[in-house]
């Protein structure tokens, strides 16, 4: 006879081990989709504006403008390649790209605000599109949950 209750409770402490070991594995996997997505959250964003520091390090401006959406062939509407010059060239008072850094990001809906410091105690800001990851200045009130319009 007790052969014939030897067996019993095996099944269900084998499948209380399933269960804990499936537990302990989603957990697992929700912490590190957690620290995954952190980490890489905005990394093509952060990518392209450092990459725009670096056109402007190696003075390639038209590849500048080209990262704005603008061409010299094309200009934009309202940032002609001259007005890009005069906030981003050699006479501009962000000259200095080699001692300019990624500073700080923050992330929205839409895109990224990427803080550059040049080392002069202004920073700059720059909005990166997530969509076609175009550069250009930041528009603030974007990410401010505080910014209410003004309705007329």
């Amino acid at each position: 006879m007790a052969g014939y209750l030897e067996g019993y409770g095996a099944g269900d402490e084998r499948r209380e081990k399933i269960r804990k070991r499936i537990v302990i594995w989603a957990l697992v996997l929700v912490i590190a989709a957690g620290v995954l997505y952190f980490a890489f959250r905005g990394y093509r964003q952060k990518r392209q504006a450092a990459q725009f520091l670096e056109h402007l390090r190696k003075k390639e401006y038209a590849a500048a403008y080209q990262q704005w959406g603008c061409t010299p062939a094309h200009p934009c509407r309202d940032y002609s390649f001259e007005r890009f010059l005069d906030d981003w060239g050699p006479k501009s008072p962000r000259a200095d790209s080699q001692s300019a850094r990624v500073k700080q990001t923050k992330y929205c809906d839409h895109g990224v605000i990427v803080t550059l410091d040049f080392g002069k105690g202004e920073d700059t800001l720059l909005w990166v599109e997530s969509k076609d990851l175009t550069v250009g200045f930041a528009p603030w009130p974007v990410c401010n949950p505080m910014y209410r319009p003004v309705t007329q």
